[in-house]
């Protein structure tokens, strides 16, 4: 649909005799109506509940400093908790068909580069700070100037690269890539399945759900990825009862005892907001929040944007309407995710499935909430996932972020390799953190060897410092006689 097809869609004023809530949210205002609003409601909430299995699968087969694990019921709670009245908070608010939910690529930072380095609730309490300081950000106006200070193709690379590492996490988690045990003797740090080949019926799954995943993709089916997930859970609890399986892992597919339950609310409110600064060095503490400020901020803006131009909503000047707000609404769901344990919570893209089928208005937010609300006492239905069927929507979404790197330049050697180094070190050191950092550090480098040191914006310079901090911490330390 054209711009100018969208903007003709909207009135300019709604007919008379409309109810209260339709003036409230401007529903015929924007050239909707009640039932358009509803049914892409239905679709964004279908689109997105795979997050519903996704993030208590990520979050949950993480362990932090002290080997504790993240109970998959209450994450599952935590996670329809917060899509929930975060979403409703959005629609009501921001009036806008945004739907927010706990965000893919900042779940694995959290699970997979911060949870390692202190416990749980340290970990969710830097997601509150960092919610908290994207909230400041919007209120000071600050959030132009972080914009600016990351070249575009640097923010895209970073998508890449988490792109990446997700995709490397789903081979993993499913078995279908394992490492090579030290005592093999080999420096090849990891191989095809178990032993070299694919054994076993849940790599079958597995496989079969990505080659579902991509087929359904390629077709542009509406739901995709959960449509995967719920097939291929059927398909691997057939298998389960009538095949001799030792183990799937995490979770084994079979049907539950009751499927509605009361929700578990036991990880809500457990974080701690300054217990990370006791468990590891204040440079790395920095860099950690930066990091999901980073991820968070910019996959923010252009996901709003994006949803906003698609509805038809932005004004004549191309601004998003009440955009502050929605920004605000945005850096609060982080917040409310790390209380809640759930990990930051963030706009979805995903929305963009209720507004192909004509939400242009929070009130389709109201029946996406409604429906998380609904699924937090359909818990034990939702955790009889195994990884082997949920892991193909990680592969799938890496493909998804992995199409940002058509924007780079590459031949243009002071973006291209930055932005390659970028996307590299994050898969093959498995760490967000360390990929960001290397590619900040080899662009200000080769901005700075061509002269072009004056181009490089100084919150990136001061970024890159930290990082190169973060990088020598241990020759840094043992020069200043610190242990």
């Amino acid at each position: 649909m054209s711009e100018s097809q969208k903007v003709a869609d909207r009135s300019t004023a709604p007919p008379p005799g409309v109810s209260s809530v339709d003036r409230f949210f401007k529903i015929s205002e924007r050239g909707s109506t009640f039932a358009r609003e509803i049914r892409g409601g239905f679709a964004t909430f279908f689109t997105m509940a795979y997050i519903l299995v996704l993030n208590p699968i990520i979050l949950g087969s993480a362990k932090d400093k002290f080997g504790h694990q993240l109970d998959a019921v209450q994450l599952t709670t935590a996670t329809a908790l917060v899509a929930a009245v975060m979403t409703i908070i959005m629609g009501v608010a921001g009036n806008l068909p945004l739907a927010l939910a706990a965000g893919l690529g900042l779940n694995a930072v959290v699970a997979f580069q911060i949870a390692p380095l202190m416990s749980w609730d340290d970990a969710m309490g830097l997601v509150v700070l960092e919610g908290l300081l994207i909230c400041v950000l919007v209120l000071t106006g600050l959030r132009e100037a972080v914009m600016h200070a990351i070249p575009q193709p640097l923010k895209q690379a970073i998508s890449v690269g988490i792109g990446l590492f997700i995709a490397f996490i789903g081979f993993v988690d499913a078995g279908f890539v394992t490492r090579i045990p030290d005592v093999a003797n080999t420096t090849v740090p990891v191989q095809l399945g178990g032993t070299g080949t694919l054994t076993g019926w849940p790599i079958l799954v597995f496989c079969l759900g990505v080659l579902l995943t991509i087929a359904l993709l390629a077709r542009k089916v509406k739901g995709a990825i959960l449509i995967s997930i719920v097939t291929m859970t059927v398909v691997a609890m057939i298998i389960n009862s009538i095949a001799d399986i030792k183990a799937w892992g995490l979770t084994t597919p079979a049907w539950p005892d009751k499927l509605v339950d009361t929700p578990d609310f036991g990880l809500i409110g457990h974080f701690s907001l300054f217990g990370a600064f006791g468990e590891t060095t204040a440079i790395t503490v920095v860099l950690l929040i930066f990091t999901l400020v980073l991820s968070d901020f910019f996959d923010t803006m252009g996901t709003v944007v994006g949803i906003t131009a698609e509805a038809g909503l932005l004004d004549e000047q191309g601004k998003v309407p009440n955009l502050g707000r929605v920004l605000l609404i945005d850096g609060a769901a982080a917040a409310a995710g790390g209380a809640a344990s759930a990990s930051s919570a963030t706009s979805y893209i995903e929305s963009a499935a209720g507004v192909g089928e004509g939400s242009r208005t929070g009130f389709s937010n109201l029946v996406t909430g409604g429906l998380f609300a609904l699924a937090l006492f359909l818990t034990p239905l939702l955790t009889i996932v195994p990884l082997q069927a949920a892991a193909p929507a990680l592969v799938a979404v890496g493909f998804l972020m992995m199409t940002q790197v058509k924007h780079i330049d590459w031949d243009k050697y002071e973006i291209a390799i930055p932005a390659f180094l970028t996307i590299a070190v994050m898969p093959f050191t498995y760490s967000i953190t360390n990929g960001i950092g290397a590619g900040f550090v080899a662009y200000v480098v080769i901005k700075t060897v061509l002269g072009k040191a004056k181009e490089i914006h100084w919150l990136l310079w001061g970024t890159s410092v930290l990082f190169l901090v973060y990088f020598a911490i241990n020759p840094i330390e043992q020069v200043l006689g610190v242990k």
